[in-house]
């Protein structure tokens, strides 16, 4: 789920930002956050339920519920903090106040990480869907190939500066919200009526039940439906009322995906087993919305629904990979200008005026991990661990400097305070934010230690960019003497 013009499908009132000095415009009302928020979160429930069936199998809704839990933590802290500090940069600027630069930088990586994923994951994700009507897009080197050509075309796209239609936007969202809802009331009606016993054998009958290891690596990977309250935050600085409108737009959030998610993962291992849902090869891991419409009890619902859910997931997926591309020009920006990262990446073009230095190296990046798509489908799960790998470590910093920030700062206004507090040396400490950081940290570690591919090439993510980081301070100190504090000029 942030940018510099447009991040999230469906938030037509999003308008790009404006560089006055430091300051953004203020025009965001509670429609705009939501449709942000909602068009990241929603849009991983077209790749994410695949990955979650492929690894917890039966247990799918038993192991979204747990981490959907998990949500409802971090979304309310994140609406304590954004009310408190309505700025540009999300969990980087937490861990900035709560803490200092260092950090800031940690938890922004650890984002920038994460938008980088969700470019590929949901590029990755796009030719299965429209396989339906070119079939050999299913095949792994012809669907990386094309989603190899979907991030160079948004690329070209942003560095040109052109943005996507917003009265188109905002209508995918609403057209995508109904088709799930009627997904949900058609499963219900004709499987879960017609055979209800359907369900408890997809879930607990012989073979459907994960191993405990297994049990465990689901929940954890099951935090990738749940990543995107970021979003919001990051447009805390273009909101009119921040302190007001953000909380209400991450409360009408979280109803949202809860309600959905759980109808669409119930009806799903009722229309089919979860070792079907879960194959990356000959089953739905990479589209399993357009399984639910390919296996409803009727001929004609399926010709209706296999198109429509074709089209409108391609369209939400390519929005939510030009999101990911955004949100890292706005936290490039972001970060540069609190001289976290080098002017450089925040450079914007004479002519078109967009970032495009951080627009090219990310996409690169992108690309780079795509490349074992060409070989292997199951490299799909590897890239659902990176994504949940940055998100979490960033979200982890981001509640430890709420944390801080009430030890610290008990006196800064807080539009927005967590009730249920503990008091602690004379310090009220919000429960939410200790059980979001305490089941943040344990899923961020049980990632790590059972996921190789995750655990090597996000720690080498991280550490690549703590050494670029500090050579950069050093050599800023070095050349102008100016304290740590003191803001970079953006460069030109």
């Amino acid at each position: 789920m942030t940018n510099v013009g447009r991040t999230k499908p469906g938030d037509r009132i999003f308008r790009p930002r404006r560089i006055r000095g430091f300051r953004l415009r203020r025009v965001l009302g509670i429609p705009a956050l939501f449709s942000a928020g909602y068009g990241n979160v929603g849009s991983s429930i077209y790749y994410a339920l695949g990955i979650v069936a492929l690894i917890a199998l039966g247990a799918t809704p038993v192991v979204l519920a747990i981490a959907g839990l998990l949500f409802i933590f971090n979304a309310l802290t994140y609406a304590e903090g954004t009310a408190m500090l309505p700025e540009a940069g999300g969990s980087s600027s937490f861990a900035r106040h709560g803490f200092n630069n260092t950090t800031g930088f940690i938890a922004g990586w650890a984002l920038m990480l994460s938008y980088i994923v969700t470019m590929a994951i949901s590029a990755y994700t796009i030719p299965p869907y429209l396989s339906h009507f070119w079939p050999v897009l299913k095949e792994p080197a012809a669907g990386t190939a094309l989603s190899m050509g979907i991030i160079l075309f948004l690329m070209v796209l942003n560095v040109l500066g052109i943005r996507e239609s917003s009265r188109i936007n905002i209508g995918f969202i609403v057209l995508d919200l109904g088709t799930q809802i009627t997904l949900v009331i058609l499963g219900v009606l004709l499987i879960l009526v017609v055979n209800p016993t359907v369900l408890v054998q997809n879930m607990f009958g012989e073979g459907n039940w994960p191993s405990p290891e297994n049990l465990i690596f689901g929940i954890a990977i099951a935090a990738l439906c749940f990543t995107g309250v970021e979003t919001v935050s990051q447009l805390a600085e273009e909101t009119r009322q921040p302190q007001r409108r953000v909380p209400v737009a991450y409360i009408l959030m979280i109803v949202t995906v809860l309600v959905l998610f759980a109808g669409i993962s119930i009806v799903a291992l009722s229309a089919m087993t979860p070792q079907v849902l879960g194959d990356p090869v000959n089953g739905w891991a990479r589209d399993p919305v357009a399984g639910i419409a390919a296996n409803l009890p009727s001929a004609t619902l399926q010709n209706i629904f296999a198109p429509l859910v074709a089209v409108l997931a391609a369209s939400i997926l390519l929005t939510a990979t030009n999101a990911g591309l955004m949100g890292i020009s706005r936290l490039a920006f972001s970060m540069s200008s609190h001289r976290q990262l080098p002017a450089t990446l925040s450079r914007i073009h004479p002519r078109f005026r967009t970032p495009y230095m951080s627009i090219i190296l990310f996409c690169l990046i992108a690309l780079v991990l795509l490349i074992p798509g060409f070989f292997s489908a199951s490299f799909f799960a590897d890239l659902g661990a990176l994504y949940v790998f940055g998100s979490l470590l960033s979200f982890a910093l981001a509640q430890s400097a709420i944390l801080a920030l009430r030890v610290r700062k008990p006196d800064l206004p807080r539009p927005f305070k967590l009730g249920g507090n503990i008091r602690i040396k004379g310090r009220e400490l919000p429960l939410i934010t200790i059980l979001a950081f305490i089941g943040t940290v344990t899923v961020w570690v049980v990632v790590i230690v059972i996921q190789a591919y995750s655990r090597w090439v996000g720690l080498g993510w991280m550490a690549f960019g703590l050494i670029i980081y500090l050579l950069y301070r050093w050599r800023q100190r070095a050349k102008t003497r100016l304290p740590e504090s003191e803001p970079a000029k953006p460069a030109k």
